[in-house]
Parts: C-alpha cells; structure tokens; sequence
C-alpha cells in the first residue's frame, strides 16, 4: 500500500509526490538556489523520509530541467542561464502576444470580468509584497487571457513551459524595485484586451516580456549566474 501523508494544500498524496511537489516547488521559489548540491541524506533527514523518495524526486526534477546530473558531483540545482532565460522568453513572448490577440476577438463579457478581477487581485498582492502571492497572482492573471484566446493547442504548449517560466517569473519578482512597472503593465493588457484592440494588446504583450528579459538578465549578471 502507498504511503500517504498530509501536506498543506495537497491533501494526500503518495510520499513520493508530496517529496517531489515540495522540493520542485523550493527549487521554482528559490528555497534551494541554482547551483546547489542536492545530497540526498541531508533532504532525507530535513524531509524525515527515507532516501528512496528523493532519489526518484530528483530524477523526476532532472527530466523537467530544474536538477542537473553533474558526473562525479552528483546532482544539483540546474542554473538559471542567460541563454537559457532567452530562449524559453523568446517562446514566451510569441505566445503571449498571439493569446493576448486571440483574447481581443474572442473574450466572453464573462471572461472580461475575470480579466478584471484577476488584474486587481494581483494589484492587491502587491501591495502585500509577498513575493510567492504575488508569482500566483501573476500566473492566475495570465491564464485568464490564455483560457479567453480559446486555443487548446496554445494551452497545451504554454502548459510545457510553465514549471520554467514560473522559476523565472519568480526571480523577476522577488525585487520589489519592478512591482510599480508589473502592475501598470497589466492594467494596460486589461485595458486593451477590454477594448478589443489587437495591436495595442499585441504591443502591450511584447513589451511586458522584453522587459522580464532586461531586468532578469540584469538580475543574473549581478548574481554572476550568466
């Protein structure tokens, strides 16, 4: 039988999955940094499991980019690269601006209700400052615009990168010195999305993501990431 346990919002899951979804998510939010060893006892003993799970939660995290399989080293957290932050942008970016033009002829008034909603509940995370509310919020704001594109293959694809652009996303996000930028730039999709015009929402889509791009690329030379 599955050994199951309690655990914050994941109600019961096997312990594999609740080792895996607790070291993923300390890896997306930077709980355990890029670069980082992971040594197997050590999370064994600061997660009071056996070191059967880590092992497969690491493999796993290894096929999803986030753990790197160093030889002679072991595993440890993948590098947030600048080329790597480019290329997964570069795909971020087109879609983003095609689910943003797609959204100006196909949003229901029920969905620019939501697109509403969802552009003021992450003004309201922002002004708590939680750095991990506010990457939620970001994420539930950008989702409402990519449900109203009404695209499932756009879904599908953007669902693939979605573990990579959070882990970005969230290093954007953790300086709070972008939050007044973040918020005028959503305010401005909403708007034109609302509005129905495709190429000031295409515009506003663009624009958002190159400067993600600046500030992190910035964010990762400071850190001696690149």
């Amino acid at each position: 039988m599955a050994d199951y346990r309690m655990q914050d919002e994941d109600q019961y899951l096997p312990l594999r999955e609740t080792v895996y979804k607790k070291l993923r998510r300390q890896i997306l939010t930077g709980v355990l940094k890029p670069g980082e060893r992971l040594m197997e006892i050590h999370l064994a003993n600061q997660l009071d499991v056996s070191r059967t799970p880590i092992r497969e939660a690491i493999r796993k995290l290894e096929l999803e980019g986030l753990v790197r399989i160093i030889p002679r080293s072991g595993a440890q957290v993948a590098q947030i690269s600048e080329k790597g932050l480019k290329d997964v942008l570069e795909v971020r970016r087109a879609l983003d601006v095609l689910s943003s033009e797609l959204a100006c002829e196909r949003i229901t008034a029920q969905d620019k209700g939501k697109l509403r909603k969802a552009c003021e509940n992450f003004e309201a995370a922002v002004k708590k400052g939680d750095a991990a509310e506010i990457a939620e919020a970001d994420v539930a704001f950008h989702d409402v615009i990519k449900n109203a594109a009404n695209n499932e293959c756009l879904l599908e694809v953007s669902g693939r990168l979605a573990d990579q652009l959070y882990r970005y996303r969230y290093e954007f996000i953790k300086d709070d010195r972008n939050y007044g930028q973040l918020v005028a730039e959503h305010k401005c999709l909403t708007d034109a999305i609302i509005r129905g015009d495709r190429i000031s929402a295409a515009k506003a889509a663009r624009e958002h993501i190159d400067r993600q791009e600046m500030a992190i690329i910035a964010q990762l030379r400071r850190d001696g990431q690149s």
